[in-house]
């Protein structure tokens, strides 16, 4: 738990600065400004976020920082991190999830209804002889086998002829979420209009050439994404080791209590980030602490702990000429506002927490000069794909100064499971 509460402040580190920097982009996904990968964003929270109004020793500029650490070792901290690594099977785990985004579609015509099968069809369900709401559609397309509806609903299915009409017998659950068809005996009549199954392409020259990749074989292909895996292994493997340096950071200064509005600050970003998470899942906020072990107490030192973060960021940056002007903050907006969906530079300035952002961006410096001059040991990775299916590992151990290219806390979340919504509450998903 101790690990999840970390990642949150993290985020909080990242994020705080950025509260109601993301707008929803035309093909309805939310940026988020300033950082590849943050919390979730829940545009909703997020502009909340970026009314609230704290006070001036909220932020690192608006407080003396020698007044509140003591800095130790900061150049030369040694961590360890896992070797960044990609196997074969996670590239074609890779190959088939992006393969299903073009599924080959079979019309089946000569057969009746099996599962893995997916039978488009209209169905009415009664319950006593009464049709009840939602318990009716048409041209629905359901993958038998998929467990989507309730139990017995797919099974009844099985061996229907395309045209036929027949009614399926079922039973509501007990805990079924609309209490006036739970626990209670449903018929559904359903007429079966037509069935096809669903493939995935053979991955082939051709398919290649036609992703617009500039690539035209499938070893390319493989190597591309294995290029690219690295890539984000590497990403990965940077932002932990930034995250550990900074934590030996911590640990070797000393420090006198943050300013309270300052923990507040970080405690409310963290709360933020959680609350976008539990909605992620379906949750509420205490719902969510409660499945993950999370408490009060741990949020509030997380809180702590990054304000003790930043302050030690800040009095690193003013001893090394690491501070960020103005003009690099209006450079930065002027070059961002577009990419994350706003008209102008004068929109997204006032839809973000400018005093965060220009702290932010002094914490991108302070971290990729603290990676610049730690030692990393590691493993060389992995460099070239062997397509003919085995991964050559050029692997020496060695204990090397290592350049950083990424932020602490952007790290990719990108496993998003997505259960179709169709349906309806009488025939609805389990």
């Amino acid at each position: 738990m101790k690990k999840f509460i970390t990642t949150m402040t993290v985020l909080a580190l990242s994020a705080s600065v950025l509260a109601g920097c993301g707008k929803t982009a035309e093909n309805g996904e939310s940026t988020q400004a300033g950082t590849e990968s943050a919390a979730p964003a829940e545009t909703g929270s997020e502009t909340a976020a970026a009314a609230v109004e704290y006070s001036e020793d909220a932020y690192v500029d608006g407080i003396n920082v020698a007044d509140y650490v003591t800095l130790g070792e900061y150049k030369g901290i040694e961590v360890t991190e896992t070797t960044p690594t990609v196997t074969d099977d996670y590239v074609q785990s890779y190959i088939d999830y992006a393969l299903q985004s073009n599924m080959v579609t079979t019309e089946v015509t000569d057969r009746a209804v099996q599962t893995g099968d997916f039978a488009n069809i209209d169905y009415e369900g009664k319950i006593d002889g009464v049709a009840f709401e939602g318990g009716t559609d048409k041209g629905y397309d359901l993958e038998i086998g998929s467990g989507s509806f309730i139990d017995g609903f797919e099974d009844g299915l099985i061996g229907a002829e395309i045209g036929e009409t027949r009614d399926v017998t079922v039973t509501f659950p007990e805990s079924y979420p609309n209490a006036e068809v739970a626990g209670k005996e449903a018929v559904f009549t359903v007429t079966v209009n037509s069935i096809h199954t669903e493939s995935l392409p053979e991955l082939t020259d051709e398919y290649v050439k036609g992703l617009e990749l500039d690539l035209s074989t499938v070893d390319e292909y493989k190597q591309y994404v294995f290029d690219m895996l690295m890539e984000d292994e590497q990403n990965t493997h940077d932002s932990n080791a930034q995250i550990d340096i900074l934590a030996k950071v911590v640990e070797n200064s000393e420090f006198k209590e943050p300013p309270a509005d300052m923990v507040t600050r970080y405690y409310d970003r963290i709360k933020a980030n959680m609350s976008s998470y539990a909605a992620m899942y379906g949750y509420d906020l205490e719902s969510f602490m409660a499945a993950t072990g999370s408490s009060e107490e741990q949020v509030q030192e997380s809180a702590a702990q990054a304000a003790r973060e930043i302050i030690a960021m800040k009095a690193i940056a003013d001893a090394e000429d690491l501070n960020v002007t103005d003009e690099e903050v209006e450079a930065e907006l002027q070059k961002n506002a577009a990419d994350y969906g706003y008209d102008d530079v004068e929109e997204y300035k006032s839809a973000i927490d400018l005093k965060g952002y220009k702290e932010y961006m002094m914490t991108e410096k302070v971290l990729s000069f603290l990676f610049d001059n730690a030692v990393v040991t590691d493993t060389e990775p992995v460099q070239e794909l062997n397509t003919e299916g085995t991964t050559e590992t050029a692997t020496q151990t060695a204990e090397t100064e290592t350049e950083g290219t990424e932020t602490a806390g952007t790290e990719t979340g990108a496993a998003e499971e997505t259960e179709s919504a169709a349906g309806t509450q009488a025939a609805d998903k389990k």
